[in-house]
């Protein structure tokens, strides 16, 4: 026993104690005792004057921030980065190379302007980004939303025409023409996804990031892996069928395909097979043996040149009808202007595609960057994104972001820098330039294996299901939603109903906030939702009312609502028991002076006194029934981030119906109240306080000396 008491006393010694013995304080108090930081008197054109100002100072900072590599190349350990960041980039351009060839059919363009993306963007992000570790070029996704856009302006319907040799033959399609004006088209919305993502960053709008939640990405990406997977069905198969675009895309393209599947051609179906199996097998053994082999098995390369040298041996394209990549141009093609005059109908596109690749491209950059110990500026990674995107565009690219598979691979190999992806593009530089026409005979097939491997990641992301159902249902029905619409609707439409369900999901949440009773914890001075701990208990007569939400014209009337019915308090009446007790009053003191006195007092003696002398309305009769036990009430706004001027009527109102008193509130939060000229009439700074525990104490106060019983007052 004696030990068990030692033990609790060096407890209680070893224990912080926090002890402090002060007045009650209130606002008005403390606004005359603590002295304000002056409020900056500069005028806006002062601001603009020094903001605007030249300085050498002010223009080094500008040209660090817009080129980061200033900051770290002047710098860069040679010996101990050089080494690593070499084998690094070949890694990744190993893997970039037939990503570019691959995402270049999701965007319906020929594939050597895959490369070209795979070069320009690449080369650019070295100097502007901000990352060091992730890999930018073409993406699933945004090749994907690209292509949608690419047949819708420029379907095979109208490409048709009817050959010059004769007039009884059927149209047949152009595809030259097709593809030049596809080109076009994703030139010209890459152009404009450049200057959208540039403006952006140049007006600080990094933050639009976080309207695209993690759970909104993750069911749109997963339903993005479907329409992939979905659109490479036929080359897989080796039949031909029309592509698809805006809702139901996704239905109409797996019609198609089913309806030619008895014209399956099985040489590509068996290569295509035979690539998908081997892929996976080595992504299987990469992923095992991760940690023991110096750098990933590149399944990819591996698949591109085996089938090329396969297709190229057994002239698959020529005897066995196999489609293949085809005529792929050696060199560079010079800058030319983007065909302006298709702007106006991809707009809407080019806002989706800009925010959706730059939420991919800063999601990875801040996972590798906290992992790695530095930081990257959302901004200038906008801003980095975006100059990629334009000045590429005038190089006939299509819009890029990073690559979660890529970028994986440069920073599993020892990737220490951008110097990596430099690296990565040099090599597709030199495919283009030297060996492009190498993979002119490369299966169609091989390359739609490629892309449905790489998307098994997004896959998983179906595990996602239940761990929402255990941890938020709100962020799963997010998840849900985003899925089931940008796979009906199909991906542009889907994504705008996913966001603006997601901000639904935001309302509804502060329309449904936990609101409570506090109770006090003896000795404490801390104040725990009495529901919830069993230590809180009420002061009689006093009730603690906490919301989790702030005050404003959407929900200003429920919270009132629920005040009342968490502290049983009924202003309106309140209103009508004060209103008969002053009819009363006055009544009783006009019959104090009426001769009629002294007949009322000799009928009430008898026992006579009738319905003609008891006519009281209802409202005088109300004084009879005893006024609300709850006599001050506390407002406890600490969880509330702001309050409009409808929210504060609301209070206003409050404080006239039941002489409410008191609140406990945050700085910026009172800062709000004087800028709506709150505490003005039955309102005043002696009604707030720093802390409940000071509210409390001075209901406490206010009604032990009050002479009379008091009134249901509000704190």
């Amino acid at each position: 026993m004696e030990q068990e008491e030692t033990a609790a006393r060096e407890d209680a010694d070893s224990q912080l104690m926090y002890r402090i013995e002060r007045p009650v304080y209130d606002e008005a108090f403390i606004r005359t005792h603590l002295v304000n930081r002056k409020e900056n008197s500069t005028t806006i054109r002062q601001r603009l004057a020094e903001k605007f100002q030249c300085s050498s100072k002010k223009a080094k900072a500008a040209a660090l921030s817009l080129l980061p590599i200033l900051t770290w190349l002047p710098s860069y350990p040679v010996k101990q980065y050089l080494l690593s960041d070499v084998v690094s980039g070949l890694s990744t351009g190993v893997v970039q190379l037939p990503q570019g060839l691959a995402y270049a059919m999701l965007a319906a363009v020929p594939p050597v302007y895959g490369l070209y993306s795979s070069f320009y963007p690449v080369l650019l992000y070295t100097f502007f980004g901000t990352s060091r570790h992730i890999s930018v070029g073409t993406f699933a996704v945004i090749s994907l939303m690209i292509g949608g856009v690419v047949v819708r302006e420029a379907p095979d319907s109208m490409f048709y025409v009817l050959p010059a040799n004769g007039t009884n033959m059927s149209a047949v399609l152009d595809v030259e023409a097709r593809d030049a004006r596809r080109v076009q088209v994703a030139v010209v919305l890459t152009t404009l996804v450049g200057i959208i993502q540039i403006v952006f960053g140049l007006l600080r709008f990094g933050f639009v990031a976080i309207y695209l939640t993690e759970p909104l990405v993750r069911g749109f990406t997963t339903a993005a892996a479907f329409h992939v997977v979905i659109s490479q069905l036929k080359y897989l198969l080796g039949v031909e069928t029309q592509r698809f675009s805006g809702p139901l895309s996704a239905v109409y393209s797996v019609k198609a395909v089913l309806s030619k599947i008895t014209t399956t051609n099985v040489t590509t179906l068996l290569l295509g097979l035979s690539c998908l199996v081997f892929l996976y097998v080595i992504k299987h053994l990469n992923e095992r043996y991760k940690k023991k082999l110096p750098i990933p098995i590149p399944g990819e390369i591996i698949v591109v040149i085996v089938s090329t040298g396969v297709s190229y041996g057994l002239s698959l394209s020529d005897d066995y009808s196999v489609a293949i990549v085809g005529k792929i141009p050696t060199g560079l093609l010079p800058p030319a202007a983007p065909l302006f005059s298709l702007l106006p109908s991809l707009v809407t596109d080019s806002f989706a595609v800009a925010i959706v690749g730059f939420s991919m491209g800063i999601s990875l950059a801040k996972i590798f960057a906290l992992k790695h110990g530095y930081s990257v500026d959302g901004n200038q990674e906008l801003i980095a994104l975006g100059l990629c995107n334009f000045i590429s565009s005038f190089f006939q690219t299509f819009a890029i972001t990073c690559s979660m598979s890529r970028s994986l691979v440069q920073e599993s190999t020892g990737g220490k820098t951008q110097i990596a992806g430099l690296l990565a593009s040099l090599m597709v530089l030199l495919v283009v330039v030297a060996i492009g026409f190498v993979f002119q005979p490369l299966p169609q097939t091989a390359l739609a294996a490629i892309i449905m491997v790489n998307l098994l990641g997004m896959f998983k992301q179906f595990r996602d299901i239940p761990s929402l159902w255990r941890t938020s249902k709100i962020e799963l029905a997010i998840w849900l939603v985003a899925y089931v619409a940008s796979l009906l609707l199909g991906l542009d439409y889907g994504l705008l109903v996913a966001i603006s369900f997601a901000i639904l999901t935001v309302i509804y949440r502060t329309q449904s906030p936990k609101s409570s009773i506090l109770g006090h914890v003896s000795s404490t001075g801390l104040y725990y939702d009495v529901d919830d701990y069993e230590e809180a208990a009420e002061y009689e007569g006093i009730k603690v009312f906490h919301s989790n939400s702030s005050i404003y014209f959407a929900n200003s009337d429920l919270y009132v609502n629920t005040l009342k019915e968490k502290t049983g308090v009924n202003p309106v009446h309140i209103q009508a028991v004060r209103k008969a007790q002053k009819k009363l009053k006055e009544k009783t003191n006009s019959n104090h002076s009426s001769p009629l006195k002294n007949h009322m007092v000799e009928e009430q003696r008898n026992g006579q006194l009738g319905d003609r002398h008891c006519d009281l309305n209802s409202e005088e009769a109300v004084f009879l029934e005893p006024l609300n036990a709850v006599h001050s009430i506390v407002l406890d706004w600490t969880s509330a981030s702001f309050i409009d001027s409808v929210g504060a009527k609301a209070i206003k109102q409050l404080c006239s119906d039941c002489s409410l008193l008191c609140f406990h509130l945050q700085g910026h939060l009172l800062s709000e109240l004087d800028s709506l000229q709150f505490f003005t009439g039955n309102a005043t700074t002696d009604m707030v306080f720093p802390t409940v525990h000071d509210a409390v104490l001075y209901c406490q106060h206010l009604h032990s000396c009050s002479p009379a019983a008091p009134t249901n007052e509000t704190v």
